[in-house]
């Protein structure tokens, strides 16, 4: 791992320089603080702020805030970013929070009493954020969930491309011949217009955009059911939506472990996966490469989600360096799963 008379040599600076610049004091001009923080950036330069943050009047700990209890990808990321973490020599405190429960509310209340030096979401609401985040001055990361646009000079994000990876993921079920196509998943006040920009709606919307592309109807009240983010509920959620309108050919689940739900019910119900009703998820967690049939989704990248976002925040803590909104590429994993339609 690079050291600061590393970044001195390779920048061309002084160490005093680069010191300087790391902790965001003056003397230094704007041309060699852009050297310094471009050598840092590709050197994944990280110090340990333990010594400097328990100077102040603040905790030596990051806080992790997870949206979600049962959401199994989320928890992936949370492992990998732990890891992380305890790479850089850090430590961080983890709180586990419902859905629905409001992350900034819950952020203002650790910021007060634990005073970490850094926050971490997993999953969120960016209209909550837009509402809510200017009461945050700590630096932070939102994981899964855009914030670009919002315009908080200590939040970063890095996310997946929720709307394209979605209309993907759809536009396979097309090529494979279904027009009957429902979607499973999130709460249907996600898509009602009011949070346009979180992850579920994004998936609605990237799925029912691309149905329209190819001239197939869509029925929000027949062909989408709302569920949590997990495969109990995407289980009873896929039951509720079969029973109510038979003649889908083909399921979009908006999480992976719905999608593994929604493969039990179907089999409950006496029909066959790919054979009856072909399923698609949305993920790529190791479960989906174990289940019967092996689940085709779309695989987002947790372990650079983990990595980015903990190098992120860092840099912010340490050198005060810019926010950064980053689309992490998906994958799109042929499992199994999905096959024409045979009614």
């Amino acid at each position: 791992m690079a050291t600061i008379r590393d970044i001195a040599r390779m920048s061309g600076y002084s160490i005093g320089t680069v010191s300087r610049a790391i902790n965001n004091r003056s003397g230094v001009s704007e041309k060699a603080r852009e050297k310094i923080e471009e050598v840092i950036r590709e050197q994944d330069y990280q110090p340990n702020s333990n010594a400097r943050m328990l100077r102040q009047s603040v905790s030596s700990e990051i806080s992790i805030i997870i949206r979600g209890i049962s959401s199994t990808f989320l928890q992936s990321i949370l492992e990998k970013i732990q890891l992380r973490v305890r790479e850089y020599g850090e430590s961080a405190n983890v709180q586990f929070i419902g859905e629905t429960e409001n992350e900034v509310a819950m952020a203002a209340q650790i910021v007060q009493h634990l005073k970490p030096k850094g926050l971490i979401f997993l999953g969120g609401s960016v209209h909550t954020f837009r509402k809510e985040f200017s009461k945050i001055d700590v630096p932070s990361v939102l994981v899964s969930t855009n914030a670009r646009g919002l315009g908080f000079s200590n939040l970063s994000s890095f996310s997946t491309d929720d709307e394209g990876a979605a209309a993907h993921a759809v536009g396979r079920l097309v090529e494979h011949g279904h027009r009957r196509i429902g979607i499973l998943g999130g709460y249907p006040g996600d898509f009602s217009g009011a949070l346009p920009d979180d992850c579920s709606a994004l998936r609605i919307s990237g799925a029912m955009g691309e149905l329209g592309k190819n001239g197939i109807g869509f029925n929000y009240d027949t062909d989408y059911e709302g569920c949590a983010f997990s495969a109990e509920d995407g289980y009873k959620a896929a039951a509720r939506l079969l029973r109510r309108t038979p003649d889908l050919t083909g399921i979009f689940a908006l999480s992976d472990v719905m999608a593994i739900g929604a493969i039990r019910a179907f089999r409950d119900m006496g029909l066959s996966v790919p054979e009856d009703i072909s399923v698609v998820g949305f993920d790529g967690i190791l479960y989906a490469e174990y289940a019967n049939p092996r689940l085709t989704t779309i695989r987002q990248d947790a372990e650079m989600l983990a990595r980015k976002s903990v190098d992120n925040l860092l840099l912010m803590i340490s050198y005060g360096s810019p926010a950064v909104h980053e689309q992490i590429p998906y994958l799109f994993v042929n499992g199994e799963s999905v096959a024409q339609p045979c009614r």
